[in-house]
């Protein structure tokens, strides 16, 4: 699992598998949306307005918070 924070846009990445996929995007609501790969296995996570729905300080190295 890898997890990616771009604070210019307030978005988190949570990538579950590595390697590149082929995916299908659902959204679950306007800021979540889930990645599935070609057998349906869900391979990331997409949160908008991550800072407002989550505790970045808990998931994030201290590099990368703020």
């Amino acid at each position: 699992m890898k997890l990616s924070y771009d604070a210019s846009v307030d978005a988190l990445y949570i990538k579950l598998n590595e390697g590149i996929h082929q995916v299908e995007t659902k959204h679950v609501d306007e800021d979540i949306a889930l990645d599935f790969d070609e057998e349906d296995r869900l391979v990331g996570i997409e949160v908008l307005d991550a800072s407002k729905r989550l505790d970045l300080g808990a998931l994030l190295p201290i590099a990368v918070k703020g």
